[in-house]
């Protein structure tokens, strides 16, 4: 006699079966995952509001120079983007999925967006 994984109800049909139904198979997956899924969802909140963040301070034109005490004010994080990206001349931007931005002179950052490639 065979147990469902997730309620301990007796399983009837197929030999290989682990669950007495779908929402029984859902609710065991689900709650196998919850640890690792807070954590993903907690980076990917920080992530999504720092690139919200980007987008608010960015012009029309494409670029701008803004102080950190602002990015700060806004609650960005400096401490999450998604990856870096390095130009010849070794400057180092960090992006936020398409918003980038650079440590420039004093207590100020440049703010890109990158353009998408055909």
């Amino acid at each position: 006699m065979k147990r469902c994984l997730y309620c301990e109800k007796e399983i009837v049909g197929r030999k290989d079966k682990k669950y007495c139904d779908d929402q029984c198979r859902n609710s065991y997956n689900n709650q196998l995952n919850t640890d690792a899924s807070d954590v993903v969802r907690q980076i990917n909140y920080t992530l999504r509001r720092n690139r919200r963040i980007l987008e608010e301070l960015l012009p029309p034109d494409g670029m701008a120079k803004v102080p950190a005490k602002t990015m700060h004010a806004a609650g960005f994080d400096f401490s999450f983007h998604t990856h870096l990206y390095t130009t010849k001349a070794g400057a180092v931007y960090h992006y936020c999925y398409e918003y980038g931005y650079l440590p420039i002179e004093g207590d100020y950052y440049l703010i890109v967006k990158r353009e998408k490639k055909n």
